[in-house]
């Protein structure tokens, strides 16, 4: 089972936008490119919403029969851990083993020495190619990294064989994820880190680090874009490498997580992509959802109506919604409306604050990020909320269709700039690069 090289994570919280994600890569098919989806959904999430992993899977398994999609398509056990790897076995063919939270522990003396004696060749100057760059590795970073993380890819290690013991060589894609912590991980790093996984037996086709610079849910990235670009293209060739002297799989490739609505980069990752012919997997879970609750602002009436009501329970329970995803989210509290405004608040200005378009006046960063992680508000209300899902499908459906492919895979993988309807003048005069 092997991941191609174009990949698109799509999260769909309530499992009924399977389709018009699915729309957006036959877009990009029809546009002349491949782009597989891999949906994806956490334990965290089938927990909040009360669901279980085979929804996602018959989700998506329903929506390729329909539109009779003929290429490969995933269902990702996403941020799963030894102890909640176990309910994803039978439902899911794609692993993001999360190992955040064990890297920095401690590591017996011995392990470390047999480490930095087993990878002895990594020390000293090594070009990368395709860049001007070169990386020097000394004794010391070796062993400091190795310290750092080599507990949390051991820990990768203990996932990787249980879901090998289940599945079967061969019969699934996995992932390691490290970027749910408070230091990003430099190309140096990233380049030990893969001797690691290699050494564990891991054949991982995708790895998600953290990036420098801000990776907010379902806003724009904050941080130096130049920066950024730098250090994306050391990481691709520092997989590069790894591919060719570690024995790790040949189409190994990075994966963005909270990746969705980063479009201040969009245009780096492109060019990045293209001048070393590399793959990527951009992760855009949770802008379904709210592309969601844009279409029943937009269809007024009880849409709107219930819109609101999310709006409010959220703000008063915004604590609790917050704290499971304080390292991604970056809200300014006196920045949020109060619930006796927004009540008031036509259509267009709930769609205007909620919907991304960086620049507009009355665009809302702290609110969509409240709301972005406020399904829990949605879950709770149940049929409620689903009825009227199915109420206002069409709408609905077209605004997730066109975030994903107008505001995602064009600009991604196509390299397009993102058209004004779905993203305003500040995204539409992004140069084609």
């Amino acid at each position: 089972m092997k991941l191609s090289k174009y990949s698109v994570g799509t999260g769909d919280r309530f499992a009924r936008q399977a389709k018009p994600q699915l729309r957006a890569c036959i877009q990009a098919l029809e546009s002349g490119i491949e782009v597989i989806p891999v949906w994806n959904k956490s334990n965290r999430e089938h927990t909040i919403i009360g669901s279980e992993p085979l929804s996602v899977r018959q989700s998506a398994d329903a929506a390729v029969k329909a539109l009779d999609w003929k290429h490969p398509y995933f269902c990702d056990a996403d941020h799963i851990t030894s102890q909640t790897v176990g309910r994803f076995l039978s439902a899911c063919d794609f692993y993001t083993i999360d190992v955040a939270d064990y890297i920095g522990l401690p590591q017996a003396s011995d392990g470390i020495d047999d480490f930095v004696k087993r990878r002895s060749g990594l020390l000293g100057r090594i070009q990368l190619e395709g860049t001007s760059d070169s990386i020097e590795i000394a004794p010391a970073i070796l062993r400091k990294t190795a310290q750092k993380y080599l507990t949390a890819v051991q820990r990768a290690g203990v996932v990787y064989r249980i879901i090998l013991r289940a599945k079967g060589e061969g019969n699934f894609i996995p992932e390691v994820s490290m970027d749910e912590t408070d230091m990003a991980q430099s190309p140096v790093e990233l380049l030990i880190i893969l001797a690691a996984i290699a050494d564990e037996g891991i054949p991982i086709q995708t790895i998600a680090p953290k990036f420098s610079g801000r990776f907010n849910k379902g806003v724009n990235y904050v941080g130096d874009v130049a920066q950024f670009e730098h250090e994306f293209a050391l990481d691709v060739a520092a997989i590069a490498y790894a591919t060719a002297h570690f024995g790790l799989p040949d189409n190994l490739k990075l994966s963005v997580h909270s990746g969705s609505d980063k479009f201040s980069i969009y245009p780096a990752i492109h060019a990045t992509m293209k001048r070393f012919d590399a793959g990527v997997h951009l992760k855009t879970a949770g802008t379904t959802w709210l592309e969601e609750l844009i279409g029943l602002a937009e269809s007024d009436g009880e849409g709107l109506k219930l819109a609101k009501e999310i709006y409010a329970e959220a703000y008063a329970h915004r604590d609790e919604l917050c704290a499971p995803y304080a390292a991604v989210i970056d809200i300014d509290t006196s920045k949020l409306p109060l619930p006796g405004d927004v009540e008031g608040w036509s259509s267009t200005q709930y769609t205007s604050a909620l919907r991304h378009v960086p620049g507009a006046a009355d665009y809302n960063a702290s609110l969509r990020q409240l709301l972005h992680v406020g399904f829990k508000v949605a879950a709770k209300m149940g049929p409620r909320y689903l009825n009227l899902l199915e109420a206002n499908e069409e709408v609905i459906a077209k605004n997730v269709t066109e975030n994903l492919f107008d505001r995602h895979i064009a600009p991604v993988f196509l390299g397009r700039r993102a058209t004004p309807h779905a993203t305003g003048e500040a995204i539409a005069s992004m140069s084609n690069r």
